[in-house]
């Protein structure tokens, strides 16, 4: 029994796996990045604020990079009414990271929150949603690898198989071995964002994720014979390099200059220098208000009427 991309069906609008396991995974980043927050003092509540704008933002940037790719811009040229729907099919993740972290670079400017500091809340559970996401391409029998006979290949059925592999039963299940590989890698960031704290930089764990995912999908890429390519090298493996050599050299350069405001401090929400400015302001407002004038006791009672003198002295 072959699976159905489809989990049910409501009158003429079908509810398909990807879609649920898309939002399942965007559900679960938000709880973890709501939990890690916490943890230093913000508000859980912006973190399910936040899922609202990079969902969006991040499905926008997955179909824009699938409908540029390869042959599919051709497809989506003469069909454009497909280019967005309820299908949720045909998505590419490096779109989805880069629209995602467009929409949280907007997210947190408009509500004055750090960036580096939000980026590494939502690293962790981004790369479990990308462990998740992946078995929507076995319930679309799609991502699959070259032709195998080792015991845990999977079965493609003849309509789904790419042109030149028709003559083949069993396919590596690449989407197996990049969700496994993900969830090792949401384990080590996961780890990171509770445990490290001596040397580390707000945006570290953000840059690591920038390091350890596109070394994942680069290996990956070896065995898509779907594979968008620029020359004879997929796509992706030349954004996975530069992505590499980008993320290396930050993380380089930041810790080489290590300014006090670049250091994580745990248990303590970041702040814009203008909102610390006007905080020491206020507190010193209110000393002053507090504070007796100069030369004044305190004590002393309040000065008598004008006019009402001592008579003692006529």
């Amino acid at each position: 029994m072959q699976p159905s991309p489809v989990l049910v069906r409501i009158g003429p609008i079908a509810i398909h796996w990807y879609g649920v396991l898309i939002v399942t995974g965007a559900m679960l980043a938000a709880y973890l990045a709501s939990k890690l927050s916490s943890r230093n003092g913000h508000d859980p509540e912006i973190a399910w604020n936040l899922l609202l704008v990079c969902l969006v933002s991040g499905v926008i940037g997955a179909r824009i990079y699938h409908i540029i790719s390869g042959s599919n811009w051709e497809y989506y040229r003469a069909h454009p009414a497909e280019i967005f729907g309820l299908q949720m099919s045909g998505f590419g993740i490096y779109g989805a990271v880069m629209g995602g972290t467009i929409g949280l670079w907007l997210f947190a400017k408009f509500n004055k929150l750090r960036f580096l500091e939000w980026a590494d809340y939502t690293v962790p559970g981004l790369i479990l949603a990308q462990a998740i996401g992946r078995w929507g391409n076995f319930f679309n029998q799609e991502l699959y690898g070259p032709p195998t006979n080792l015991p845990w290949g999977i079965y493609i059925p003849p309509e789904n198989r790419l042109p030149g592999l028709e003559s083949f039963d069993y396919f590596h299940p690449t989407f197996l071995y990049e969700s496994v590989l993900n969830f090792g890698g949401f384990l080590i960031l996961f780890y990171l964002a509770r445990n490290w704290r001596r040397g580390r930089l707000y945006g570290d764990l953000f840059f690591l994720y920038g390091l350890i995912y596109p070394v994942i999908r680069f290996f990956i890429e070896f065995l898509r014979p779907d594979a968008w390519k620029i020359g004879d090298i997929p796509a992706a493996q030349w954004i996975s390099l530069g992505a590499v050599a980008l993320f290396t050299t930050l993380l380089f350069i930041r810790h080489k200059l290590r300014r006090p405001n670049m250091i994580y401090v745990p248990g303590t929400p970041w702040q814009p220098p203008e909102k610390k400015e006007d905080q020491v302001s206020e507190a010193s407002q209110n000393e002053d208000a507090e504070r007796p004038a100069q030369g004044q006791d305190s004590s002393a009672p309040a000065s008598a009427e004008p006019g009402s003198q001592d008579k003692t002295k006529d």
